[in-house]
């Protein structure tokens, strides 16, 4: 189950979207989450999910790999599309007892579903063709101007880095964890919100510890090799930008104006 968890990964490939510079990743999935509130109907909807497959096969990476990441949230899309459905005010369609199904709780339903859907997929895309270095840089460059404000740049993106780094490998480590309590006897089927309380804890307690440790190897790892922040640091390979990287923020822009057109008019 831990392991269908796909934001924070890196997928290696050869595609345009590797290739681009960090920055306009950042900014194109900015511009994404935005337009996912933006949408508010069929034809918007339509439009963002043809976008977001035409950037899915311009990455490279495996449809089914990204779908992956949706099962570990099941659960929470499913708590999100009942509770829209049936606890939104409107004309009834349905009613079963005490419960009512209007059309505008149908509505609501299908679109959060959406959003939440559209929300993994688009964010997995920007890590898993991403790698952590080039996160850092890139969220340490666009924030560069902050700097004037006594903000702690790149500091922020280190944490930012690391924390996303980490995702796959607490992941993992989990998955180890569970497997081995498992072999001896640890029940995570169990029914009931106590029993599955009690369950975790042969699994959470374990996992801090680990995470903890591995904590102090990082800092000490970075003190061994004298790290004592951005200050006076430079890059072994500075970005810039390509004309690629610049189409893309013509495409990028010109993608949200044909949004906004799409749900104006239609």
């Amino acid at each position: 189950m831990f392991r269908e968890i796909t934001i924070g990964q890196y997928y290696p490939a050869d595609s345009l979207l590797h290739r681009l510079d960090p920055r306009v990743k950042l900014f194109g999935t900015i511009i994404y989450l935005i337009s996912i509130f933006v949408a508010g109907d069929i034809f918007s909807f339509a439009f963002l999910a043809l976008f977001l497959v035409m950037i899915i096969r311009l990455s490279k990476v495996p449809f089914s790999y990204m779908v992956k990441g949706l099962r570990g949230i099941v659960l929470l899309l499913v708590i999100a599309g009942v509770f829209n459905l049936f606890m939104t005010p409107g004309q009834a369609l349905v009613e079963f007892g005490p419960l009512t199904i209007s059309d505008v709780g149908l509505k609501n339903a299908v679109l959060m579903t959406a959003r939440m859907i559209f929300l993994i997929i688009g964010t997995s895309i920007m890590t898993l063709t991403t790698t952590p270095n080039q996160l850092t840089d890139g969220l340490e460059t666009s924030l560069a101007p902050l700097t004037i404000f006594n903000v702690p740049v790149h500091e922020i993106a280190l944490m930012m880095s690391i924390a996303l780094r980490f995702i796959p490998i607490l992941v993992e480590e989990t998955d180890k964890i569970m497997k081995a309590q498992m072999a001896r006897g640890a029940d995570f089927e169990s029914k009931g919100i106590v029993r599955k309380a009690k369950a975790m804890v042969p699994l959470l307690v374990p996992l801090f510890v680990s995470a903890f440790r591995r904590a102090s190897d990082l800092a000490l790892a970075m003190e061994a090799r004298c790290y004592h922040g951005g200050e006076g640091r430079t890059k072994m390979k500075p970005l810039h930008y390509e004309k690629e990287d610049r189409l893309s923020y013509v495409v990028i822009i010109s993608y949200l104006i044909l949004l906004i057109v799409i749900r104006i008019v239609l």
